[in-house]
């Protein structure tokens, strides 16, 4: 039998209630400093991760303008051996044409005038209106003098070995005007082999 008064048991369990409330508020208090904390942590994680790639960018930026110079050298480099390339791709080395057009000439044969006409890089060469003749980049048209009557058929055969050879005429053949010789024009065409392809071979080399 229980003798103690119904006031005792109002007391305690009013005291277990407030004891019930606090330890909810201290739960809850545990609960909102763990998610603080939390939060505080994961902020300065993320913070961490910016400065670390923040620094990586300026390091990457330091390091490409380093070579910045570089690269447009490079660059500027590359540009220069394209526009060579195209500017010296219509170049024929004339010094070597004429050397072998005056070695196919016969003897006492010397050239007493020159006319030469070529491709250029930015406009293809006029061609001639006649179908049989073959396609040419080039015309070399020269004056010559001889002391005896060439031989003009074995002279035109002469020269069919010549690099990038397309065709030769005897425009004429005409006795001297003081009466000392032999005066001859001729014209000879050249196709795309007498271009000399220095600057591409040169540019494949050191490729």
């Amino acid at each position: 039998m229980d003798l103690l008064p119904g006031e005792v048991h109002v007391s305690r369990r009013q005291r277990a209630v407030v004891r019930r409330v606090w330890a909810g508020v201290v739960a809850m208090a545990v609960a909102v400093g763990l998610l603080a904390g939390w939060a505080s942590l994961d902020r300065m994680a993320a913070e961490q991760d910016l400065t670390t790639a923040q620094g990586e960018t300026v390091t990457l930026l330091q390091q490409q303008l380093r070579y910045r110079d570089v690269r447009v050298t490079e660059g500027a480099t590359t540009l220069l051996k394209a526009a060579q390339q195209v500017g010296g791709s219509t170049e024929v080395d004339w010094a070597a044409t004429l050397r072998s057009v005056q070695s196919k000439l016969p003897a006492g044969v010397k050239i007493t005038g020159l006319t030469v006409d070529s491709a250029s890089p930015t406009q293809s060469y006029a061609q001639s209106d006649d179908p049989l003749q073959g396609a040419r980049i080039a015309t070399l048209t020269f004056d010559a003098s001889s002391s005896t009557l060439p031989s003009v058929p074995e002279w035109l055969t002469s020269v069919r070995s010549m690099r990038g050879f397309v065709d030769a005429n005897a425009n004429s053949v005409a006795r001297a005007d003081d009466g000392s010789g032999y005066r001859v024009n001729m014209t000879i065409h050249l196709n795309e082999k007498a271009f000399d392809g220095a600057y591409a071979a040169t540019n494949a080399t050191k490729g």
